[in-house]
């Protein structure tokens, strides 16, 4: 396994976690976004259900998040960072409301990962677009 899918990987969990446990829509717009894009063409989806579990294990130890948080920005290339921000700021706006826990990851996420505001704002925008309903 690439060290830039368990990052992205990792990525989803944390914003889909920030609440609670992952819920089966969150569970089921993760695999969803590991099946459509390019980036995990090359990934073994059996290996999905293994990565969801070490990342909720590491979440769940003191200093869980910062850890994960570290990983998430030692694994990804540059050219790879907005694309983990877009697909967190996708998972914040799949369930149509934004809670201050997944704020404050998206946050954390920006500055670790060294996305400009205005880069973070439109990326957030376009999920919000694409996720929209009447």
């Amino acid at each position: 396994m690439k060290p830039h899918h368990r990052a992205l990987i990792y990525t989803m969990v944390i914003v889909s976690a920030a609440l609670s446990k992952l819920s089966e829509t969150e569970l089921s717009l993760i695999g969803d976004i590991v099946g459509d894009l390019p980036v995990f063409r090359d990934f073994d989806q059996g290996k999905l259900p293994e990565l969801l579990n070490d990342c909720t294990l590491l979440l769940g130890r003191d200093g869980g998040l910062e850890e994960v948080l570290v990983e998430i920005r030692e694994a990804l290339p540059g050219k790879l960072r907005e694309t983990a921000y877009a697909i967190a700021s996708d998972l914040v706006a799949a369930d149509g409301g934004t809670t201050p826990e997944e704020l404050e990851i998206l946050a954390l996420l920006r500055l670790r990962l060294g996305i400009d505001r205005l880069v973070a704002a439109a990326l957030e925008r376009a999920a919000r677009a694409r996720f929209r309903t009447l």
